[in-house]
């Protein structure tokens, strides 16, 4: 298996290298274009999720291991930071029935990333947070 990584400081400013890495390895399996946006906006919300919280109020590093494996193929993302321990799959989902403004804010950004993913999964080994996203690169 040809694993990839990226080893980055985990900060926003930091997204246009982490999303041109993952779209290098989707374009060289030649992945649809629907699927590499949904990618893409997965990567996004769990890249800004640990920038934004993991190190707060200070900095850190992240790792994103990428590989493309299978037939069909199938994109694996895993995302390592060492900040501070936390689940985004434990977060219940938002009541999407109801309005923008009867609903409390945040969580729908993990929301969409549970909807549009094969497979996700999360664990905290060894003072690390390890969050894993799965998807078929042939159709949905």
């Amino acid at each position: 298996m040809d694993i990839k990584e990226l080893e980055i400081e985990a900060s926003v400013d930091k997204l246009s290298e982490v999303t041109e890495f993952i779209d290098q390895q989707l374009e060289a399996a030649d992945c649809p274009m629907r699927t590499q946006m949904q990618i893409e906006l997965a990567v996004e919300e769990i890249f800004v999720n640990i920038a934004n919280y993991a190190y707060a109020p200070g900095t850190g590093s992240a790792t994103i291991r990428m590989s493309v494996t299978g037939e069909p193929p199938v994109a694996e993302m895993t995302f390592i930071d060492s900040g501070v321990q936390y689940d985004p799959l434990a977060k219940e989902d938002p009541d999407i029935t109801l309005s923008a403004k009867d609903r409390n804010i945040g969580g729908l950004g993990i929301f969409l990333t549970k909807k549009t993913m094969d497979e996700l999964s999360y664990e905290y080994r060894e003072g690390k947070n390890i969050f894993t996203m799965k998807k078929s690169l042939r159709g949905d």
